[in-house]
C-alpha cells in the first residue's frame, strides 16, 4: 500500500491529480465522484514511495475518468477570470485561454517538427466554439501532410496582402505619392486625382494585373459620351503612368491603355479665346471696373490683365509670396507648370490694386479666398463666371486669354525681345540646344520696363479705346 499522489491522462490528453489516496493492487478508486475504477484495470507508469504515481489509463477504458470533458458552448461563456491566465480545454489540443482581463483566447496547442507550438485561432465569442473547432481541424489537416499551421497562416497573409496591395487604386496611390514626393503642382495633383476617380469608380478595387484594354475603353467612352473628350485622352494617358508603374513594381505585366493609341475620338484642339484688338480690350477693361460682384473677384480680374499669369497661379497667391516694397511677385516652383520659380514685376498699377486688396484678405492666407471657405482660394471657374457675367462668352475671352493678350500685343508691338516676353509668360523654349544656352536668361531689367510700359497701355487703352503705340520705361532695379 502506498500513501501518494497520482494523476491520470487519458489519451485525448485530459488529466486529473488525485493526492492523498492509497493505492494497492485490487484496490477500487473513485475520483471526483466518478465510477470506481481497480487499480488492476491500469497500467502503472513509475511507483516512487512517498513520491507521484503515474497512472496511464489505457484507450479502451470508461472515459468517465476524464474530468476535462469537452467544452460546452455555455461553459465556455459562464467561464470566469482568475488572478491569473487559465485554460479550459476541448480536446486535439483546443483550449480556450481565460485571461484575468476577461478576454477569452481560443489557442491551439501542437508540436511540429519536434517543436511545442501554439496557434491563435481567435477571440470568443466572436468565433463561436463549432467555428473554433473547424479551424483546429483544419490546423490539423495541415500538420497531416506535413505543413505548420503557423507559417501556412504567414503565407496566406502575405499572399492576401499582395491582392491588396496590387490593386489599381492603391498602385494609382503610389503614383501620386510619387508625384507629390517629385514637387508635382498642386493644382497637377488635384486633376490626376479627378481623372483617376473616373478609374476608380470603375475598377478600383481590382488586381492591376487584369484590366484588360476592352474595360479600359469602356470607361473612356463613357467619358467622351459626356463631351469630355479631353478628359477621356488624358485619363488614358494616367492610367498608362500607373500600369507603367505596376510592370516596374512586377505587379503587372503590360500596359492595356497602349492598345487603345487611335482608339479614342480626335477632338479639335480649341486654343483659349482671347480679345487681342486695341479696342476690344479697352472695352473689356472698362467692363471690369462696372463688374459689380465680389470685390475681391473683381480685383482678380484687374491684376489678370496687369500680370497675365496663369489662371492656377493667380489663384493661389498667396501674401507671403509678395514684396510690395520690392515690387515683385516671387511664385514658387511648386505651383509654376515649368516647375521652377517665377518673378513678377509688379507695376505701379499692380501695386495700387494690391494695396487696396491688403485691406480686405491681408491677414488671410490667400489673396482670393473662396466666398465659402477662407481656408481655399477661389475656383477654377470664378473668375470665367464673372466674364460671362460680364457678356464675354467663352468663345469670347477666357481668364486664361489675358496671357494670349499680352503675347500677342506685346509681340506685335516689336518693342521687347521675344525672348524676354517668353520669359515672363513662363514658356520654356521648345528647341532643347537653345533652351540649354538661355535657360538662366532672366532679363530681368528690361521685363520690368515692359511690365510698367504694358499696365500703362492697358490704361490708355481702357480711357481712350485708341490704338497707341507701346513705348519703353526706364528699368528699374528689383532685387
Amino acid at each position: 500500500m502506498v500513501e501518494t499522489s497520482c494523476w491520470f491522462e487519458s489519451g485525448q490528453g485530459h488529466h486529473t491529480v488525485v493526492r492523498s489516496h492509497s493505492l494497492s493492487l485490487g484496490c477500487s478508486l473513485k475520483i471526483d465522484g466518478c465510477a470506481l475504477l481497480t487499480v488492476a484495470e491500469a497500467r502503472f507508469g513509475s511507483l516512487v514511495f512517498g513520491q507521484k504515481v503515474g497512472i496511464s489509463v489505457g484507450i479502451g477504458l470508461p472515459a468517465i475518468i476524464d474530468t476535462n470533458m469537452p467544452l460546452t458552448d455555455v461553459t465556455a461563456r459562464n467561464a470566469k477570470p482568475a488572478a491569473t491566465p487559465r485554460k479550459l480545454t476541448d480536446g486535439g489540443g483546443l483550449h480556450l485561454l481565460v485571461q484575468p482581463t476577461g478576454s477569452k483566447l481560443w489557442r491551439l496547442a501542437y508540436r511540429f517538427a519536434g517543436k511545442q507550438k501554439t496557434l491563435a485561432l481567435g477571440v470568443y465569442p466572436a468565433v463561436p466554439l463549432s467555428e473554433a473547432r473547424s479551424r483546429r481541424d483544419e490546423a490539423k489537416r495541415l500538420l497531416a501532410k506535413g505543413i505548420d499551421p503557423s507559417e501556412q497562416r504567414k503565407l496566406d497573409r502575405q499572399v492576401t496582402k499582395a491582392v491588396t496591395d496590387s490593386t489599381f487604386r492603391n498602385v494609382a496611390e503610389e503614383v501620386l505619392s510619387k508625384f507629390e514626393r517629385e514637387g508635382r503642382a498642386h493644382v497637377t495633383l488635384i486633376k490626376k486625382r479627378w481623372l483617376l476617380d473616373f478609374a476608380f469608380r470603375a475598377f478600383g478595387n481590382r488586381p492591376v494585373a487584369e484590366i484588360t484594354a476592352r474595360e479600359l475603353l469602356a470607361l473612356l467612352r463613357q467619358i467622351e459620351a459626356r463631351g469630355l473628350y479631353e478628359s477621356a485622352k488624358r485619363l488614358r494617358s494616367t492610367c498608362g503612368m500607373v500600369f507603367r508603374f505596376a510592370i516596374a513594381t512586377g505587379r503587372a505585366e503590360r500596359d492595356p491603355s497602349v492598345d487603345l493609341r487611335g482608339a479614342l475620338t480626335t477632338h479639335r484642339v480649341r486654343h483659349h479665346a482671347a480679345i487681342v484688338d486695341p479696342v476690344g480690350i479697352g472695352a473689356l477693361l472698362r467692363a471690369i471696373d462696372g463688374f459689380d460682384g465680389q470685390p475681391t473677384t473683381r480685383a482678380a480680374l484687374r491684376l489678370a490683365a496687369y500680370v497675365f499669369v496663369r489662371p492656377g497661379e493667380l489663384r493661389h497667391a498667396e501674401w507671403k509670396d509678395f514684396d510690395l516694397d520690392a515690387a515683385v511677385w516671387r511664385i514658387p516652383a511648386e505651383k509654376m507648370k515649368m516647375r521652377r520659380q517665377h518673378r513678377v514685376p509688379l507695376a505701379r498699377q499692380s501695386l495700387a490694386i494690391l494695396r487696396d486688396l491688403k485691406e480686405i484678405t491681408g491677414t488671410e492666407r490667400w489673396l482670393f479666398p473662396s466666398v465659402r471657405s477662407q481656408t481655399r482660394p477661389i475656383s477654377e471657374n470664378t473668375l470665367n463666371a464673372a466674364l460671362r457675367r460680364l457678356g464675354y462668352g467663352s468663345e469670347a475671352m477666357t481668364t486664361h486669354g489675358f496671357r494670349g493678350m499680352a503675347a500677342t500685343r506685346l509681340n506685335e508691338m516689336g518693342c521687347w525681345n521675344p525672348d524676354a516676353i517668353e520669359r515672363q509668360l513662363a514658356h520654356q523654349e521648345a528647341d532643347a540646344v537653345r533652351r540649354a544656352y538661355t535657360h538662366n536668361a532672366e532679363y530681368w531689367p528690361e521685363r520690368i520696363s515692359m511690365m510698367q510700359a504694358w499696365a500703362d497701355y492697358l490704361d490708355e487703352l481702357r480711357e481712350s479705346g485708341k490704338v497707341l503705340p507701346l513705348k519703353k520705361e526706364k528699368a528699374r532695379k528689383v532685387g
